[in-house]
């Protein structure tokens, strides 16, 4: 073969690559049209939003605020020496009454921390 044969098929298989990647972004651009009126569609049959007039409105007392209590739980009575035990119906939930003190637990400085966190642990 001579040098103007391999020059020429080097030529074509440059017009064959330019025209298939021609193809395939004409076939992208399709495949993206299509998606976008399918989503039209979809939105054209969705109900329409709510007006501003049809939203909920604040109770005339205002808005409901979240109220803070701290619960302690009850204890379980031991069953003495011969008395049946106690079975899970015969109990109710725990921190089903109003704690005397109200203040939140805090850490204190010094005291123990997460496992593996590095601290002297509780002193």
């Amino acid at each position: 073969m001579s040098t103007a044969t391999y020059e020429l098929l080097a030529a074509s298989s440059h017009a064959v690559n330019m025209t298939v990647a021609f193809i395939g972004g004409l076939v992208i651009v399709g495949v993206l049209i299509w998606a976008v009126r399918m989503g039209l569609n979809v939105m054209e049959r969705e109900s329409e939003r709510p007006h501003a007039e049809e939203h909920g409105k604040l109770p005339r007392t205002g808005a409901v605020h979240e109220e803070r209590e701290i619960r302690e739980p009850d204890e379980i009575p031991l069953a003495a020496d011969g008395s049946p035990r106690l079975m899970p119906y015969q109990l109710h939930h725990s921190g089903s009454r109003r704690g005397e003190d109200q203040n939140r637990r805090r850490w204190l400085p010094g005291s123990s921390g997460s496992f593996g966190g590095g601290g002297p642990g509780h002193v």
